[in-house]
C-alpha cells in the first residue's frame, strides 16, 4: 500500500504557532483517550486555542451514528465503514477543518486510521479501498502527527470492566487482528505516524508525545 500525503495548513510555520491536526489511536482500552487529554492540557497551558474532538463523534450527526453503529444491530462490514465515513465527513466539515482554518490545535482521538485498521485490515475490506472512501469524504485530510498506543490485545482487555459495545464483544482474533493492524500503520504512514508503548507510565507516553511534536 502506497500512503497518501497528509493534507494540512501552513506546514511551514513554526511549532506552537501554526494550525496543527493531532491524532490518537490504538486499540480500545490502549490509553490513547488518556494520552489525548493530557496533550489537550499541555497545549491550552502553552496558550494554543485547542480542539479537543473525538470519532465517531464530535458533532450532532457523528453522535448519532456512533450510538447506531456501537450499541446498535449488527452490520456488513462496507455499512459500518460507510457509516463510519459519513460520521468523519461532518466531523471534518462541521469541527475540524474550521478549526484548522482559524489557526487552532486540533486533538482527536481516532480519525480515519482507525477505520484503515479495524474495518480495512481487521474486517477484510482491503487498507487502501477503506482509505480511498476517507480520503473522498474529507477531501484528503489526514493529520500532521499520529500517535498509535500499542499494547497487547490481552492487556488492554484486562483494563476495561464496564459494559462492552458492539465491536467491543467481538472475539480475540478478531481483537488480535485489530492490535497487529494498528502495528502496521506506522508502516503504512511514516512521514506521520509515531508508535508508542502504551505500557508506559502515562506521564512517560506524554512526555514522548510532546517530543513528537517538536518537529511535525
Amino acid at each position: 500500500m502506497k500512503p497518501a500525503p497528509p493534507v494540512t495548513t501552513a506546514r511551514t510555520a513554526a511549532y506552537g504557532t501554526r494550525a496543527i491536526f493531532i491524532t490518537f489511536e490504538g486499540q480500545d482500552w490502549s490509553g490513547k483517550s488518556t494520552q489525548a487529554a493530557l496533550l489537550v492540557e499541555h497545549l491550552r497551558a502553552g496558550g494554543r486555542e485547542v480542539v479537543a474532538t473525538r470519532e465517531p463523534g464530535g458533532t450532532p450527526v457523528g453522535e448519532s451514528i456512533r450510538a447506531l453503529v456501537l450499541d446498535g444491530p449488527a452490520m456488513s462490514a462496507w455499512a459500518e465503514a460507510a457509516l463510519f465515513a459519513a460520521a468523519r465527513a461532518e466531523h471534518v466539515a462541521a469541527v475540524i477543518r474550521p478549526a484548522l482554518d482559524r489557526g487552532a490545535a486540533v486533538v482527536c482521538d481516532r480519525y480515519v486510521d482507525s477505520s484503515i485498521v479495524y474495518q480495512g485490515i481487521a474486517r477484510g475490506l482491503g487498507a487502501e479501498r477503506v482509505l480511498a472512501l476517507n480520503l473522498a469524504v474529507t477531501d484528503g485530510l489526514l493529520p500532521d502527527r499520529t500517535f498509535v498506543l500499542d499494547v497487547d490485545h490481552e492487556t488492554a482487555r484486562a483494563r476495561h470492566s464496564a459494559g462492552l459495545d458492539r465491536i467491543e464483544r467481538e472475539d480475540a482474533d478478531f481483537r488480535s487482528r485489530v492490535a497487529a493492524g494498528f502495528r502496521r500503520l506506522p508502516e503504512l504512514f511514516p512521514e506521520r505516524v509515531v508508535a508508542l508503548d502504551g505500557a508506559l507510565p502515562p506521564e512517560e507516553i506524554a512526555a514522548r508525545v510532546r517530543d513528537g511534536l517538536r518537529d511535525p
